[in-house]
């Protein structure tokens, strides 16, 4: 469990520094989609009715703050692939419960204005926006958000402090220098071995004289 939590909680931060511009994309993309939820009534609950989800009211609010929040993580790097999660689960359901009405022609949502309205052509005209938000949040799970982000930055200033708390520890644990017993008496021996040189230089004098 813990080496799971690891692993979204430390996503890579060497991924190419361009993962900004598919942050930006889908960060951007979910933003607005929540903030259109809130707005307009047929973008939230009117839909969700639409589509038969139970307590409509309740599951718009609870996507669109999703999406509010999470594009905001997404645009910031922060949690990337906590958030990713949940977004790849939300475009999974939001193609299942459109696009099998879509392609049978029962869709209780207004068809395309144009041709293909309904059939394969159809369901793969209309799923763009969901399959590049699905497959955007897919990289950013496996790849990490990129150096420009605040997973990033958190990384490298724990990898920083791991540095500074080891290389403490080293100097703490290195070993005291120490003067050995001969280091310590190595003054006295020496002045004595003076004075005795300085004793025998004055005899010989003497004798000389």
């Amino acid at each position: 469990m813990r080496s799971i939590f690891h692993w979204f909680s430390s996503p890579p931060h060497d991924a190419p520094k361009a993962t900004i511009l598919l942050r930006l994309m889908a960060g951007s993309v979910f933003l607005w989609e929540g903030i259109l939820k809130f707005v307009y009534v047929n973008q939230g609950m009117g839909r969700f009715t639409k589509l038969g989800f139970p307590f409509p009211d309740f599951t718009a609010s609870f996507v669109g703050g999703l999406e509010i929040v999470g594009g905001l993580l997404i645009l910031l790097g922060l949690g990337t692939r906590f958030v990713a999660v949940p977004f790849l689960i939300e475009m999974v359901v939001a193609m299942l419960s459109t696009k099998i009405g879509l392609y049978l022609g029962t869709s209780p949502l207004p068809l395309p204005p144009s041709p293909p309205v309904t059939g394969f052509w159809a369901v793969l005209h209309e799923v763009r926006s969901e399959y590049a938000q699905l497959l955007t949040s897919a990289f950013l799970l496996c790849a990490g958000p990129g150096p420009w982000s605040v997973d990033a930055r958190w990384a490298r200033h724990r990898t920083e402090q791991g540095k500074h708390k080891s290389s403490s520890t080293e100097i703490a644990n290195a070993p005291t220098p120490t003067r050995s017993s001969r280091s310590l008496y190595e003054p006295a021996g020496s002045a004595r071995a003076t004075r005795s040189l300085t004793r025998g230089s004055g005899s010989n004098d003497c004798d000389n004289v």
